[in-house]
């Protein structure tokens, strides 16, 4: 008498690939009825501020607009609006490390820690010297340079 080629593995996967065919079959026919009943997207309107709302809006508060009205671009500066601005700041060396060229300044305004390199030195420092200096951004942030000693 032959014995079956069907094994107890084969048999679990038929099993299983059948029961993912119903699933995927009870699937879409959940998705059938659902687009059938008509619960579909619902309507979204925009309000006279701008804002998505559920209702329609009241054309009584529409706003009118000029298009000659529109500024593009960026509006003129005038005199009053400037801020003064002082590039060059006030600081004490917190780190300073000769072999490597690099060290920190500690703002003496934000105490913001900015980093310092050799490059950008006019005089040399020490750890706890106070210095002026100019910010400039670097890859990593804010850097340091012409720094002098006070």
């Amino acid at each position: 008498m032959a014995k079956s080629q069907q094994t107890y593995s084969k048999t679990e996967k038929e099993k299983k690939r059948l029961k993912k065919r119903e699933d995927k079959k009870k699937k879409k026919e959940a998705r059938k009825s659902e687009k059938d009943s008509g619960s579909g997207i619902p309507f979204a309107y925009v309000d006279h501020m701008g804002n998505l709302v559920d209702t329609p809006p009241d054309p009584s508060l529409k706003v009118k607009v000029d298009a000659d009205d529109i500024v593009l671009g960026i509006p003129k500066k005038e005199e009053g609006d400037e801020e003064k601005f002082d590039p060059v700041r006030n600081g004490k060396v917190s780190f300073y490390d000769f072999n490597k060229g690099f060290g920190f300044i500690i703002d003496s305004e934000n105490n913001e820690k900015y980093f310092v390199h050799v490059s950008g030195l006019i005089d040399e420092i020490n750890e706890g010297n106070a210095v002026s200096f100019e910010l400039e951004k670097g890859m990593k942030g804010m850097n340091a340079v012409r720094v002098k000693r006070i």
